[in-house]
C-alpha cells in the first residue's frame, strides 16, 4: 500500500485488475488522484500487481475476491465501505476468453464465462448501487467488447457473455438517468494487453493461437492498452454512457445495425477459414503461452508487441528472485 499526502479524489474498486487492462486501469485511476482497490481471484498475481502500482502517489489495496460469486462481492463492498472510505468508481474489468470452434466448448465453458462477464458486473454493480443512490453520486463502467455487439467466430461463449453485459450496462444507464450515478458501457476492440498468453485455445490449439495472437499483437489491427486505459477512465469519470475505442468497432456496430443478416453470413465465411475441431476428439484447452510453444517463428515475430505488453502488464508471472541468507 502506497501513501500520500491530501485528500483523495475518491475511492475506486476495479474488480479484475492483477494484470492486463484492468491494472492499466487501477494505474490510470490512480495517477488522477483516486485511492484504488484493486480484486481478483489469485492472491499471488493480485501481490505482484499492487507492487507494480505502488509509489504513484496514491494508496493502493488489494482484495482477493471472486466475481462469480455473489455473496463474496456483497462481502468484499461492505468490508471496503467500512474500513475505508464508500466508493465513488466502480469498473468491472475481470474476463476470461477461450478460442476455438464451437463445437470444442463445453456446457461448463459457457458456464464460466457467464458467471465471470455477464453476472460478475451484475454483483459488483448491485452491491455499490445503493450506496452511490443514497450519495447522490457515483460511476460504473462496465468494461464489454465489440463481441458483445458483433459476434465473432471461435469466441462464442465470450461472445454469449458480452452480449449479456452490454445488455445490463445500457439498460442501467437508462435506468439511473436523474439519480447522479451513471453507467458506462466500454466496448473496446483488439487490445494489446498482452492477454493472448492467458486466453486459452481449444480445437487445434496451436492453429487459434496462430491467428488469434497476431490479431491481438499487431497495431493495425489492436489498439495500444495505456491509450485505450485512459480512454476508459475518462469516459467514466465523465459519466459517458457509451465508450467505443476503436474505429473498427464503430464500424462493426454500424454495419451490424444497417444490415444484420449480412452481418452474421460474414461471420459464418470468417469462421469457415478458422480452424476446424479435430476430428479424432476434441483437445483440451490450453493457455496461450503453453500453446505458443509449439508455434513456427513467423507467429512468434507477429506477436513481438503483445509480448512485451503481457511483459509490462503482468500477464507473465513475476520471478522473484530470494534474498541470500546471511551466514
Amino acid at each position: 500500500m502506497q501513501t500520500a499526502a491530501g485528500p483523495a479524489r475518491g475511492l475506486a474498486l476495479v474488480m479484475g485488475a492483477s494484470r492486463g487492462l484492468g491494472l492499466l486501469i487501477a494505474r490510470e485511476l490512480l495517477d488522477r488522484g483516486h485511492d484504488v482497490v484493486i480484486t481478483a481471484r489469485g492472491a499471488e498475481e493480485l501481490e505482484a500487481a499492487a507492487r507494480r502500482l505502488s509509489g504513484r502517489g496514491r494508496q493502493v489495496h488489494a482484495r482477493v475476491c471472486d466475481v462469480r460469486d455473489r455473496e463474496a462481492v456483497m462481502a468484499l463492498v461492505e468490508e471496503v465501505e467500512a474500513s475505508l472510505t464508500p466508493i465513488d468508481v466502480l469498473i468491472s474489468v475481470a474476463g476470461i476468453i477461450e478460442v476455438g470452434p464451437a463445437e470444442s466448448m463445453t456446457a461448463e465453458t459457457y458456464d464460466d464465462a457467464i458467471d465471470t462477464m455477464t453476472r460478475g458486473p451484475i454483483h459488483a454493480a448491485l452491491a455499490v448501487l445503493p450506496g452511490m443512490r443514497r450519495r447522490g453520486h457515483g460511476r460504473i463502467g462496465t468494461v464489454t467488447s465489440i463481441g458483445g455487439m458483433v459476434s465473432p467466430p471461435h469466441l462464442l461463449p465470450y461472445a454469449t457473455a458480452k452480449f449479456g453485459a452490454v445488455g445490463f450496462s445500457d439498460g442501467l444507464a437508462a435506468a439511473l438517468s436523474g439519480t447522479g450515478v451513471t453507467a458506462t458501457t466500454v466496448v473496446p476492440g483488439l487490445m494489446r494487453t498482452g492477454s493472448h498468453q492467458r486466453a486459452r485455445f481449444s480445437g487445434d490449439a496451436p492453429a487459434e493461437y496462430s491467428w488469434f495472437a497476431p490479431a491481438a499483437s499487431m497495431p493495425l489491427l489492436s489498439m495500444d492498452a495505456d491509450r485505450a486505459a485512459r480512454r476508459i477512465v475518462a469516459g467514466v469519470l465523465g459519466g459517458r454512457p457509451m465508450v467505443v475505442l476503436t474505429p473498427v468497432a464503430w464500424v462493426g456496430i454500424r454495419v451490424r445495425g444497417l444490415a444484420p443478416a449480412t452481418t452474421t453470413r460474414v461471420m459464418g465465411l470468417a469462421g469457415r477459414l478458422l480452424p476446424g475441431a479435430p476430428r479424432r476428439g476434441g483437445r483440451q484447452a490450453v493457455e496461450g503461452r503453453d500453446a505458443a510453444a509449439a508455434v513456427g517463428d513467423v507467429v512468434r515475430r507477429l506477436t513481438t508487441l503483445g509480448d512485451r505488453a503481457a511483459r509490462r502488464n503482468n500477464e507473465v508471472r513475476e520471478v522473484r528472485v530470494a534474498e541470500p541468507v546471511p551466514e
